[in-house]
């Protein structure tokens, strides 16, 4: 029974509020309306209220007046029938089909519709209504991929896996979702308290809370008097200082700056790029507890972390000087309707003074004209979903001189796109002259690295080493840093391991996979009792790559309980072929062959354009000694994917084996000529051939691909070797210089210099 706040406090009553719960429970909207009347209207009409809805008449806003859509030769046709809303429209076998809505997706700028399929799927469909007026360039259907050519066989296909509700979109449309994927039946039974994004979705259970309220209503005490009010997690954290202005330079400041990271975390859940490691979800833990954001991968953001595809903020945030100073989400956003707390420009001034940033002085541009809003220099949008601008959250100075440098846009070759970025950089110079902010930017230790630049170690430790770097960008660092690693660059990763931040001693175990096995022992064995969950996850998946042999018997014990926890990070997503992949890897690792071989099986089931899984079932084969099974499935995958550079590779690879030396080589060409920018195919066709005698051939492989990658120390040390073998000193010296460039304190490399050059 509930006593709801404000009704009598009679001494019946009072005796009639229930003792709580152990554990909170999640009690609906309705009950948290009846007392925060305010701040449910305000969220009534917003995105988290029209996440998601039940079709009909009001929540429908395409047209279903047998409206057609044509793209790619197949014609969608929306349609109602019985007062229910219909599409027909080419369905999972490429025939056309009626498919009933199930319910709405989304509502601004675009909204989307759900279909319901066999075992519980949902899937989303691809063609969208444009909800912005017409004036706009809305009230339209359109199509999620305008530019790509995707039949019924692929898996972004409105019916494929990467399409489907349960797994892709669930989590963040509504609230209290549980997944519930059957992985022996593969089906899903998966629920929701609220179909929408509601009050719980962010303050957690609110059961607690009530009672505390029902019995301050009639003057009783609950064990929640502590300031906490019962509820879950407290998104308001009063010791988080106040704002002023400095009025030296305008900006503003936090007073005793204390980070909210309960806020951060909660939105974080859904308004970024990540994994799921558990779904025990518990509001008011650290985010990374249960999810694993993504870094500022080359797939997700630009060299200089601008963003790139939909990354949904958090990512960009991150990188910010904003969030350094304790800016949290809630400062610029209301976080019940999701406006803006004042509109434009007028939010900016609650901590950066008009007179100093709304100036011409400041923009060199006229008032109120393009260029003259904060938002277009320093959060330039990017349309994603074909109509829905996202504004970039890093909040950066613009820097053109970047763009020349390293390829990345800018702001201002955003609007004057008929200008070079040099332009560009000129007049930034020409306006804010030699005084102007020029300081290092960590696009350039990433872009050194990409590029394998001679300086990249450097560089990276530099970003990494550097307390005033944002945590996710030192994180990106390590991550790179793997492929460089070196003795000198291992005190980087030592200190990582023991940084504040989650994400920093994440990334650094996966940078200490480069370093030798005790090295890894002695680095990540502590980290398996982190506090975060996806520390200690990857502490796991580290060590399971070191041979058992290496540890003593008392840290394979403690290994063996890390890696349960692993392997249920993957059984949450169970779902798809990449954690199947991995559950099939950890076995292999483990001995257990025959459990290898059905993940890796079921990962092909889930998903039968997954090319890893293919590969791995390949070579799990070659442990067996099968390798014609091997050959057989390798041959049957390149019949379907005949582009795939890693599937060729891997058939040469098993035909080697099988002793048809001539073909492989034939495969070994062809892998490198679908991917030649790929180290690992050019140096194995070239030692394939050295070994078949085809030496000319073997060197002009080796030469072509340094030229390409100059700074690959592995082909620049096989073409050290192979010289020096055939006895070609001015050839051997050459690149033996050219390989102590990248690795100057060789001592090895330098007495075999001098050796050289006495010769």
């Amino acid at each position: 029974m509930l006593v709801i706040s404000g009704c009598s406090s009679s001494a019946d009553q009072k005796a009639a509020v229930e003792l709580p719960p152990e554990k909170a429970t999640f009690v609906g909207r309705q009950a948290c309306s009846r007392c925060h009347s305010l701040e449910d209207r305000l969220w009534q009409g917003s995105h988290h209220d029209l996440a998601m809805q039940e079709v009909n008449e009001r929540t429908v806003l395409g047209d279903f007046d047998d409206a057609k859509f044509t793209h790619d030769g197949v014609t969608s046709t929306f349609f109602k029938r019985d007062n229910n809303f219909y599409v027909n429209t080419e369905g999972p076998d490429g025939e056309m089909q009626d498919f009933e809505i199930a319910y709405t997706f989304g509502a601004i700028p675009l909204q989307q519709y759900l279909i319901a399929f066999p075992g519980g799927r949902y899937q989303a469909l691809s063609v969208s209504w444009d909800t912005r007026p017409a004036a706009d360039g809305g009230q339209r259907w359109f199509r999620l991929y305008p530019d790509e050519k995707i039949d019924h066989t692929d898996p972004l296909h409105w019916t494929g896996i990467q399409q489907n509700w349960n797994y892709m979109c669930a989590e963040c449309h509504s609230t209290r979702l549980i997944k519930g994927y059957l992985a022996d039946e593969d089906r899903y039974e998966t629920t929701w308290s609220e179909i929408d994004v509601s009050c719980e979705a962010c303050h957690g259970p609110g059961s607690r809370h009530v009672d505390w309220a029902n019995a301050a209503a009639i003057g009783r005490d609950t064990p929640y008097d502590n300031g906490g009010f019962g509820l879950e997690v407290r998104l308001k954290d009063p010791g988080r200082g106040t704002w002023m202005v400095n009025p030296e330079t305008g900006k503003g400041m936090r007073l005793a700056p204390l980070p909210a990271v309960s806020e951060m975390d909660t939105c974080a859940r859904c308004h970024s790029r990540r994994s799921v490691v558990s779904d025990d979800y518990q509001f008011g833990r650290p985010i990374m507890d249960t999810h694993r954001p993504a870094l500022l991968e080359t797939r997700l953001y630009h060299t200089d972390g601008q963003i790139l595809d939909e990354v949904y903020v958090y990512g960009s945030f991150l990188q910010s000087r904003m969030y350094q100073q304790g800016v949290t989400c809630s400062d610029c956003h209301d976080p019940h309707s999701l406006d803006l707390v004042f509109p434009g420009d007028k939010v900016c001034r609650r901590c950066h003074a008009q007179a100093t940033f709304e100036s011409k002085n400041h923009h060199f541009h006229e008032l109120d004209k393009p260029g003259a809003a904060c938002v277009d220099c320093h959060m330039a949008p990017r349309n994603y979903m074909v109509v829905d601008p996202r504004h970039d959250h890093s909040m950066r100075v613009p820097r053109p001189d970047l763009s020349v440098e390293l390829g990345t846009p800018n702001a201002c070759n955003d609007c004057h796109a008929d200008k070079t970025a040099q332009w560009s950089a000129d007049s930034v110079a020409k306006w804010y002259g030699p005084e102007r902010r020029m300081e290092f930017q960590y696009g350039e230790a990433l872009f050194a690295a990409r590029t394998r630049s001679p300086r990249a170690e450097r560089k990276l430790q530099q970003l990494i080493d550097d307390p005033e770097m944002p945590g996710i960008v030192r994180a990106t660092g390590l991550a790179e840093l793997e492929r460089y690693l070196t003795r000198g660059s291992l005190g980087s990763i030592e200190r990582s391991l023991a940084d504040t931040d989650p994400l920093v001693r994440m990334a650094a175990l996966r940078a200490a996979q480069a370093a030798p096995a005790g090295e890894r022992i002695r680095l990540a064995f502590p980290l398996l009792k982190d506090p975060v969950r996806a520390v200690r996850v990857e502490a796991a998946r580290l060590l399971a790559e070191v041979p058992g042999e290496s540890m003593t018997a008392e840290q394979r014990s403690q290994l063996a309980g890390a890696l349960e926890e692993y392997r249920a990070s993957q059984l949450v997503d169970a779902d798809r072929p990449e954690a199947n992949l991995n559950l099939g890897w950890l076995a292999s690792r483990l001995g257990n062959l025959g459990e290898a071989e059905f993940y890796y099986q079921t990962a092909i089931e889930r998903d039968p354009t997954f090319v890893p899984a293919y590969v791995n079932l390949g070579d799990l084969y070659r442990m067996q000694s099968r390798d014609a099974e091997g050959e057989h499935l390798l041959r049957s995958a390149i019949g379907r994917f005949p582009e795939s550079a890693e599937l060729v590779h891997a058939l040469g690879l098993n035909l080697v084996r099988l002793g048809q030396v001539d073909e492989a080589l034939v495969l070994f060409e062809t892998a490198l000529e679908l991917q030649p920018d790929d180290q690992r195919y050019a140096f194995v066709y070239a030692v394939a051939l050295h070994d078949s005698g085809q030496k000319d051939r073997a060197f002009r492989v080796l030469e072509e691909a340094h030229e390409r990658m100059p700074t690959d120390l592995e082909l620049l040390s096989t073409l050290v070797t192979y010289y020096r073998q055939e006895g070609d000193i001015d050839k051997t010296l050459f690149y033996a210089r050219a390989l102590l460039t990248l690795v100057p304190t060789d001592p090895n490399l330098q007495q075999l210099i001098r050796q050289l050059e006495q010769s």
